[in-house]
């Protein structure tokens, strides 16, 4: 290979390393931006949009107290509705469930109402979890939307 080739070649190396390497100030700049990203990604973490969640059955106050021991099956289903849970093992059994979470920071609402038949009567009643609710469900909705 040539001399001049060499020369070259050498300068292009040395260029290539100098352009590499990163002054104190840099470094020390790059440690503190990482720092400082480190500490506030938590923070950025509680801005973040939770949607509502409400799933299964909504239970009025009004229709519990309605439910009455020796009910037939199409009483209670049009009095409460299709129970959330299908009889997989025991067909006497239904089992309405409610669950609702509001936002990120809110308890979670919950709620199990469990009817229990003989002879395709009601014989049973049980409740589990949070009380029902007195109002109606919480659905929201977009207000309308001007004509334009």
């Amino acid at each position: 290979m040539p001399r001049a080739v060499r020369y070259h070649m050498s300068i292009i190396r040395n260029l290539i390393a100098v352009s590499r390497m990163r002054s104190p100030y840099q470094i020390a700049r790059n440690l503190l931006l990482a720092a400082a990203l480190s500490l506030l990604a938590p923070l950025a973490g509680g801005c973040v949009y939770h949607m509502t969640i409400q799933q299964g059955n909504f239970l009025r106050k009004t229709d519990i107290e309605q439910l009455q021991v020796g009910m037939t099956r199409s009483q209670v289903r049009y009095l409460l509705g299709t129970p959330m849970v299908p009889a997989t093992f025991n067909v006497d059994r239904w089992d309405y469930l409610y669950y609702m979470k509001i936002g990120h920071f809110h308890k979670v609402e919950h709620y199990l109402l469990t009817v229990y038949f003989q002879n395709d009567k009601v014989s049973r009643i049980d409740n589990h979890g949070s009380a029902p609710i007195n109002s109606e469900p919480a659905v929201i909705e977009a207000p309308p939307r001007p004509a334009t």
